[in-house]
């Protein structure tokens, strides 16, 4: 049983450490809590932490009925436990609490609440299996209420993804009819033919070719062969 109880004692260590989102199994969907409800949850929430963080270094984790390994690796966890009691778990509170509606600062502390809590409630198991009755007691007692506001966390901010989810719809179906009137009364286009037709070309007639002399003036030409006449010899 205590090389089981000490390795769980590291992988418990080494989430928290990591901030690694251990998230129990989907809840049903409800309704959310109230915004009053998640006020007093919150109140709640710091009150046991200041008290968990008083049990935890009350513990004396070396008189444990343990091995040396685990005994140190308690130790190791107990101290992680605290900075995140002390340090990382107030500024998540103050963050959700001053914007209750932002899904990030909701979702950071729930990742918080699911890595402290698991553990917690492995570190208070093993108080009781190592230690005094009464340590368990007052570690068990802060481990109730750590379990109880994370659990109306998430119902919280399942509610509060759901009307956020609704209203994005809303929006984007608004978009969508917004725009289809736009497309139909799209301006149509108008084309201007601004090409110059094709020249036409016109064909220059020639003027017909001359005959020559012959043709001109038949006289010209003798009876025979056509030779010129002789002309008439001078008198003696």
């Amino acid at each position: 049983m205590k090389p089981a109880v000490c390795a769980i004692f590291i992988v418990m260590g080494a989430a928290l450490a990591a901030g690694q989102d251990l998230s129990p199994a989907p809840r049903p969907p409800g309704n959310g809590a109230s915004s009053s409800s998640m006020t007093s949850d919150l109140d709640r929430l710091q009150t046991a932490a200041a008290q968990a963080n008083l049990d935890l270094a009350h513990v004396r984790i070396e008189k444990w009925k343990a091995d040396a390994g685990s005994k140190q690796q308690a130790q190791a966890n107990a101290d992680s436990l605290q900075r995140n009691l002390t340090s990382a778990l107030p500024g998540l509170v103050d963050g959700f609490r001053a914007a209750p509606q932002d899904l990030s600062a909701g979702f950071k502390l729930y990742r918080n609440l699911n890595a402290l809590y698991d553990v917690l409630a492995s570190f208070t198991e093993a108080a009781g299996a190592f230690g005094p009755r009464t340590d368990y007691e007052a570690l068990a007692q802060q481990l109730n209420v750590i379990d109880s506001v994370r659990h109306d966390l998430a119902d919280n901010l399942e509610g509060l993804t759901a009307s956020t989810q609704s209203e994005l719809n809303a929006l984007r179906a608004q978009v969508r009819s917004l725009q289809q009137p736009a497309a139909a009364e799209a301006p149509k286009k108008v084309i201007v033919d601004d090409t110059e037709p094709a020249k036409k070309t016109t064909h220059k007639k020639k003027p017909a070719k001359s005959t020559g002399a012959s043709d001109s003036n038949p006289s010209a030409t003798g009876a025979t062969g056509g030779q010129p006449p002789s002309s008439p010899a001078k008198a003696q």
